[in-house]
């Protein structure tokens, strides 16, 4: 058990750093090619943040593991709305833009009542689970909402600023090469004792990874928002979290259900319920001052919220 959970903890540092390497090759390789920074932003740097949820679904979807990708994808989700946000609003009230207000919040709750409506099967041709037609449909809707990223930066001034770096092109090939080498043996090295732990244990894999995985893979949101909070920065510390919440589902279960069918139970149906709650919540929060913003007492709601509810789950389990 011990050297399972060295194992676990190993992987979350090289699957940690290794898309930390992955960014930053990506990024480099992007500003030689003179991409402004906004773009860099919000797609190299997105997905390096969702690449460790990424990069462990699409092993554990491999290995037939489906409780662990779905309690993977819905546990950092719920981690992002109820944990990160609520330390980043206790650090800092977050005052929310009336685009995202408008836009990128309602797009994270229809991906949530989307995921619901999918996995349970409620279309006419689908049965319980997340099928390659149901990745395939999560997939378009992964392309629209990035066609809809690139028609928003077509309106912003930023996109004009670009930075120019001088580092050899066989630096940033060897940080992408082995960026993507420290994903692929950090999310093995996760995936697979996870499981051990879950069955020395006697917990089963959905716990694990709706705890100890989500969390571990959320790590890299988690330090984004804080930092964004500390320096007062509302737009990077709320943003990072609903695009990440956007990208887990549209993008990773997309690929994770392509790459083998999910297999899905009602039991994640009351996870799901508290992920759409957590975003109507944080939709209409907004509305209750004069200023669009989610203050310290909302924030210590959402994080109670989290801390009662996982303790609820592991509870069931003992």
């Amino acid at each position: 058990m011990l050297f399972s959970i060295f194992l676990l903890l190993l992987g979350f540092v090289v699957l940690i750093k290794g898309a930390d390497w992955l960014v930053d090759g990506a990024t480099f390789l992007a500003k030689k090619n003179n991409i402004p920074n906004i773009v860099i932003g919000l797609t190299i740097v997105a997905f390096g943040t969702s690449a460790p949820e990424l990069v462990v679904n699409t092993v554990a979807s491999y290995e037939k593991h489906s409780d662990i990708v779905l309690g993977n994808i819905i546990g950092s989700n719920n981690f992002n709305l109820f944990m990160i946000l609520g330390i980043v609003g206790i650090i800092y009230p977050i005052t929310i833009q009336s685009s995202t207000m408008k836009n990128e919040i309602p797009i994270s709750l229809f991906a949530a009542i989307l995921l619901l409506v999918l996995a349970n099967g409620y279309l006419p041709y689908d049965d319980m689970g997340l099928s390659r037609i149901d990745g395939a449909i999560l997939l378009v809707m992964f392309l629209l909402f990035l066609y809809y990223i690139f028609q928003k930066m077509k309106n912003d001034k930023n996109t004009v600023e670009v930075e120019i770096v001088e580092t050899t092109i066989f630096k940033i090939w060897g940080l992408i090469v082995i960026g993507l080498a420290g994903l692929i043996i950090g999310g093995k090295l996760i995936v697979d004792n996870a499981v051990n732990i879950a069955s020395q244990l006697g917990v089963s894999q959905k716990i694990i990874g709706f705890t100890i995985i989500a969390a571990g893979t959320s790590l890299p949101e988690l330090m984004t928002s804080v930092v964004a909070a500390l320096k007062k920065n509302s737009d990077i510390a709320i943003g990072n979290i609903i695009g990440s919440n956007i990208f887990n589902i549209f993008l990773i279960l997309s690929i994770s259900a392509l790459v083998r069918p999910i297999e899905y139970k009602e039991v994640f149906n009351m996870d799901v319920y508290i992920l759409i709650g957590g975003t109507i919540f944080l939709f209409t929060s907004m509305f209750t001052g004069k200023k669009m913003k989610l203050d310290r007492f909302e924030a210590t709601l959402l994080l109670l919220t989290f801390i009662g509810y996982t303790a609820y789950l592991v509870s069931k389990e003992l």
